[in-house]
C-alpha cells in the first residue's frame, strides 16, 4: 500500500535545465528534496525515432530503442550517476515506460514487425490517428513480445530504478501488467512479500476516451482493473472529466468532490490516485488560474484531498509557460514567483503532515465556491445514508455555535475560496486554530467575508 503522504515531482530532462542533460538535472535534485518531495519521475530517457518525428527533436514518447539512453541527455553512466545522486538525497526515481507504441523506425519495428498492429494494406498501424509519430504493439501477436518487454523492465530495475510510470497503461492488457509486476517485484507466493518493492503508476485515461477505444474494437482497461492487476497508483483522469467543467465555471466544485467517494469505493482498498493540476500533457496551473489567490486555493485543495501529490517541474514557481514536448524549450526559472514557491512548499509540508496523522477526509460546502476540507484521525461513525458518508454537509443544526476543533479526531482543516474573490457566508460553527500558511492564529464565526487567500488550520 502506498503512503498517502507520498509526493512525486516530474522532470522532463531535456527541458529541466538549459543544458538538458542528466548531469545538469542532478544539480537541481537537492532543491527538489528540500521542497519535501519523495520521488522524481523522469519522462522517457531513451532514443527518439526519426520517422514521423514531430517538431525539431521529437516526442520522448516515440521511443526507438527501449534498452538504450538518448545520448542527447548523456550516457548510461550519467543516468546511473543521476540515480545514485537522487538516492543519496533520499529521493526515489521513477522511469516512464511506453509500452503501447514505439516509433515507426524502432528496433522492434524493424526486427519484429509481426509484433505490431497492421492496417488492411499490411502497413504498421496505430489505434489513435493523431499519434502519427508512433505505431502500436499488438499484445495478441506473440508471447515473445511479453517476454521481451518484461525483460526490458528488469534491465532498468537493475540500473537502480525504483518505480515505473506506465504511459497510457489503459491501452495495454491488464494481464500483461500483472505478469510484469510478478516478475519485476519477484513476489514470494508464500510470504506475499516483494524482493524488489517497485512502485507502479498507471497513466489511465479519460472515461470517454476509454469507451471510444473500446467502441473501435480494441482493449482498454479501467482504473479498477489496473489496480486489481498490478498498480499502486493511477492518474485522476476519470476525475478530470468532473474537474474540467468545474474549471470552466459550468459546475460547482462539489461536482468533483462528490466523485472522490466513487473513486474510493470502486477501486480496491488501499488504491491511490495521484492528484495533479498539471503535467507535460496539460495546461499549466498558473495559466489555468491566472489569479494568484485562486491558484493558491486549488493548489491547497489538490494536495489536501485523498491521494498522492504530483507536481510538474516549474509548477512550484507558478510558471505559466508549458515546455514544448517536441523541441528544446527549457524552463525559465528566472520567471518564477518566489513567494508562490514558499507558499507551495509550506502547503506540501502541511498537507503531508495532515495525511500522515489523519487519513480520513471529509468536506463541507460553504456556498459561493468556498469549501471547508477536513482531516480526521479516526473514521466517522456510520450513522446515516451512504450519500452522507461521502462528505459532510455544512448545514447541520446540532453543530451550531461549536468550535471546529471540538471533535478531538479533527487534526487539520483547509478553508479554500476557489474563486479568490470576496464571498460572504454564514458559519454555523466557529473556526478557530493556527493557520500554518500565515503563521498566525485565526478565529472566524458568524457572518464572515471568506479570506481570498486559503487557510490551512491546525489546533491552536
Amino acid at each position: 500500500m502506498v503512503d498517502e503522504a507520498t509526493s512525486i515531482y516530474q522532470i522532463f530532462v531535456r527541458n529541466f535545465t538549459p543544458e538538458g542533460t542528466f548531469n545538469a538535472a542532478a544539480r537541481r535534485l537537492a532543491g527538489v528534496r528540500a521542497m519535501g518531495f519523495d520521488w522524481v519521475y523522469l519522462t522517457p530517457v531513451q532514443p527518439i525515432g526519426q520517422e514521423g518525428r514531430k517538431g525539431s527533436l521529437g516526442s520522448p514518447y516515440a521511443i526507438s530503442d527501449y534498452r538504450t539512453i538518448n545520448l542527447d541527455l548523456g550516457t548510461m553512466e550519467d543516468f546511473e550517476a543521476f540515480i545514485n545522486d537522487a538516492h543519496g538525497l533520499g529521493l526515489k526515481v521513477m522511469l516512464d515506460v511506453v509500452y503501447n507504441h514505439t516509433s515507426p523506425d524502432s528496433v522492434l519495428a524493424r526486427e519484429r514487425p509481426e509484433w505490431f498492429l497492421h492496417d488492411s494494406k499490411g502497413a504498421l498501424a496505430r489505434k489513435c490517428a493523431d499519434w502519427s509519430d508512433v505505431v502500436d504493439l499488438d499484445y495478441g501477436s506473440s508471447p515473445e513480445l511479453w517476454i521481451e518487454l518484461i525483460d526490458t523492465l528488469a534491465q532498468w530495475r537493475k540500473a537502480g530504478i525504483d518505480g515505473f510510470r506506465c504511459d497510457v497503461a489503459s491501452l495495454v492488457p491488464a494481464d500483461f501488467w500483472r505478469q510484469a509486476r510478478q516478475r519485476i517485484n519477484l513476489r514470494d507466493p508464500g510470504t506475499k512479500a516483494d524482493t524488489y518493492p517497485i512502485l507502479w503508476l498507471a497513466e489511465s485515461m479519460h472515461p470517454h476516451f476509454l469507451k471510444a477505444i473500446r467502441d473501435l474494437g480494441y482493449g482498454a482497461w479501467s482504473e479498477s482493473e489496473l489496480h486489481t492487476a498490478a498498480f499502486d497508483l493511477t492518474y485522476d483522469y476519470d476525475g478530470w472529466e468532473k474537474l474540467e467543467p468545474v474549471w470552466k465555471g459550468e459546475r460547482p466544485a462539489s461536482y468533483y468532490l462528490e466523485y472522490l467517494f466513487v473513486q474510493e469505493t470502486t477501486c480496491p482498498k488501499g488504491a491511490r490516485k495521484i492528484r495533479c493540476l498539471e503535467n507535460h500533457d496539460q495546461e499549466r496551473a498558473a495559466s489555468r488560474f491566472p489569479e494568484r489567490a485562486s491558484l493558491k486555493a486549488w493548489t491547497l485543495l489538490s494536495q489536501f484531498i485523498p491521494g498522492v501529490t504530483f507536481a510538474y517541474m516549474g509548477q512550484e514557481y507558478a510558471i505559466a509557460h508549458k515546455p514544448d514536448l517536441f523541441g528544446q524549450d527549457p524552463v525559465d526559472w528566472s520567471s518564477g514567483d518566489r513567494e508562490f514557491h514558499d507558499f507551495f512548499c509550506t502547503v506540501l509540508k502541511g498537507t503531508k503532515q495532515a495525511k500522515q496523522t489523519a487519513p480520513f477526509f471529509a468536506w463541507r460546502n460553504l456556498g459561493r465556491n468556498c469549501l471547508l476540507l477536513e482531516r480526521f484521525s479516526v473514521a466517522p461513525r456510520i450513522s446515516g445514508p451512504a450519500a452522507e458518508l461521502a462528505h459532510s454537509e455544512f448545514a447541520r443544526p446540532e453543530t451550531a455555535g461549536r468550535l471546529a476543533f471540538e471533535d478531538e479526531s479533527l487534526v487539520a482543516c483547509a478553508l479554500v475560496n476557489l474563486d479568490g474573490s470576496d464571498a460572504e457566508i454564514d458559519l454555523p460553527e466557529r473556526l478557530e486554530g493556527f493557520d500554518v500558511l500565515s503563521q498566525s492564529n485565526v478565529c472566524l464565526k458568524g457572518h464572515v467575508v471568506v479570506p481570498r487567500e486559503p487557510l490551512l488550520i491546525t489546533r491552536a
